[in-house]
């Protein structure tokens, strides 16, 4: 699986200009810490983004979602470990994800009540030799949906952002054993899913 997304990361280090933390006198950071927020975006932005599109997200609530996320670790910046930066946003990613996929989720029922459900998709064509590439995508962001989180979560961060297993495990705080039973695991449910999708893509051509 080498389907990825990219995102650049935005002029503003991440931080909307109109955000809370920018206008609160009470908020106040160093020189130092402002440089490593600046570092954080520059450096994790694209893995932020891309960890809260395989949650569900559609890219522009990825975007939003990826926002908070380093509004979040710019009021934590004091108490995020050296080196400990990209576990922190990965965590914060997956809390911020969860909320973000649930209003989602419910939006997407009022939306599809009403019959109307365009605005949830980029209206823009695409290019024709990027109409496999974005196929492939939307492939690979329905089966992930499918999986158990914990399996979807060591999938993701192996097969596209190409972590082994003592980092997954020491990014989600768990044994190397655990990160291997359930890449396995991940693996056979992931080709599974892929079978059944293809088989009821097939039979819904057939009955065209």
């Amino acid at each position: 699986m080498s389907l990825t997304e990219q995102r650049e990361p935005p002029d503003d280090a991440g931080l909307p200009p109109d955000a809370d933390i920018e206008r609160d006198p009470r908020v106040k950071r160093t020189a130092a810490e402002e440089a490593r927020i600046t570092s954080m975006v520059s450096a994790h932005f694209d893995f932020v983004w891309r960890s809260l599109r395989r949650r569900g997200l559609p890219p522009h609530a990825a975007d939003d979602a990826a926002q908070q996320v380093f509004l979040v670790a710019s009021r934590r910046i004091a108490d995020i470990r050296d080196g400990a930066e990209r576990a922190f946003l990965f965590h914060t990613a997956l809390r911020v994800g969860s909320e973000a996929s649930r209003a989602f989720v419910h939006r997407r029922e009022v939306l599809n009540d009403d019959g109307d459900f365009a605005d949830v998709r980029d209206s823009a064509p695409s290019p024709e030799e990027q109409v496999g590439r974005t196929r492939a995508l939307e492939l690979l962001d329905t089966v992930l949906a499918e999986l158990p989180e914990e399996l979807r979560t060591v999938l993701v961060l192996s097969e596209i952002e190409g972590l082994e297993g003592k980092e997954i495990a020491e990014m989600l705080s768990i044994p190397t054993g655990t990160v291997a039973s359930r890449l396995r695991r991940a693996r056979e449910d992931f080709q599974s899913a892929v079978k059944r999708l293809r088989a009821r893509e097939q039979f819904q051509e057939r009955g065209r």
